[in-house]
């Protein structure tokens, strides 16, 4: 068998240095041109407040106030960056409450065009107004009676004049210094889509609760849904006792249901106090070998903090966290202070709260 071919790696050549071997300047960025930056950008985006047809503005939000109330879908598309905005503002409307969805201009052609109905709206972002794959998607979301609107940065535009309503973004220039990367424009389409579904929120007077309702698995979501019966411990997992208990023979009971404390009960289920690992420590300290005689009912708190089940998860650990000394858990009882469950803050913070 012959030898291997001899090979040979070629390394560029450092950054620092060119192939002459005459030092490259380093990249480098310092606060005042940051500075600059961001002062041109707040320039231009001041000039799209001040020139933007609050007139138009409105038509666009009464179209989409208009279709999604007759039960039809506002559907946003968008090529490139101005399709990341489109899928974007896309999502706030679900998320407030408004039936919206993303239509791929690409993907409609070969198919999802389906969707397209005679109840619905088809919002298209274009910056240039003459995006191609927009342009060939017009005659098409036409043929299925589609209400369209196009949202451009351009006075005259084919768009425009295909659509049955323009939104005309006034764009001074992109931030870029060539003029020519979409930052500026992008910021604007943002900036007017979400404005726009906040507009779309309050028309439709959606609630605080209707939005968390939207939003379960988020903390916002949470702390307007959750009540106290929905996290709280209840039956076998309450650390029960009798208040003629003696103290050291509930010591199990104290530790193995990770409460932190005892709920003292009568025959009724109703609560007489509470015992905790606290004030164990505390009567141990101040009565030593004594404890064994004491009785659960001689050292509980009988005045502790409670709540009710159908009370705001939120409000439940606000009152743990209140003066004078923050607690752990709240029994929780109904009518005649009868106990069926405790919430502890542990819990609270394991849902998310």
């Amino acid at each position: 068998m012959g030898s291997l071919p001899a090979f040979s790696i070629h390394l560029p050549p450092h950054p620092a240095s060119s192939s002459s071997g005459d030092p490259k300047p380093a990249e480098s960025i310092d606060e005042s041109t940051l500075l600059n930056l961001f002062k041109a950008q707040q320039g231009h985006l001041n000039y799209f407040f001040q020139h933007l047809d609050l007139s138009q503005t409105l038509a666009f939000t009464k179209a989409l106030l208009r279709f999604s109330s007759l039960g039809g879908t506002v559907f946003f598309t968008g090529v490139g960056k101005s399709g990341f905005v489109a899928h974007k503002i896309s999502q706030t409307l679900v998320s407030l409450g408004t039936r919206s969805a993303f239509l791929s201009p690409v993907d409609a052609l070969h198919g999802d065009i389906g969707i397209l109905t005679d109840r619905d709206v088809l919002v298209l972002f274009s910056k240039s107004g003459n995006t191609e794959e927009l342009l060939r998607l017009v005659p098409c979301a036409r043929a299925k009676g589609a209400f369209l609107i196009s949202v451009t940065s351009a006075g005259e535009s084919l768009l425009k004049g295909s659509c049955d309503l323009n939104v005309c973004l006034p764009l001074e220039r992109e931030l870029c210094p060539f003029d020519l990367a979409p930052v500026t424009s992008t910021a604007i389409q943002m900036v007017f889509g979400d404005t726009v579904a906040i507009a779309l929120m309050e028309a439709k007077n959606l609630s605080k609760e209707a939005y968390a309702a939207n939003h379960p698995a988020g903390k916002i979501g949470k702390s307007l849904i959750f009540k106290v019966k929905d996290i709280m411990k209840k039956q076998q997992e309450l650390p029960v006792c009798r208040e003629g208990d003696l103290i050291m023979e509930q010591l199990v009971e104290l530790t193995s249901k990770g409460c932190g404390c005892l709920l003292v009960i009568d025959e009724a289920y109703h609560l007489i106090g509470t015992f905790t690992d606290g004030d164990l420590r505390r009567t141990l300290k101040a009565s030593g070998e004594g404890i064994f005689k004491l009785t659960v009912g001689e050292m509980c708190n009988r005045n502790p903090r409670t709540t009710r089940p159908e009370t705001m998860a939120v409000e439940a650990m606000r009152k743990m966290e209140s003066p004078p000394s923050p607690v752990q858990f709240l029994p929780v009882i109904i009518e005649e202070n009868v106990l069926i469950g405790i919430v502890t803050l542990h819990g609270l913070v394991a849902a998310g709260l």
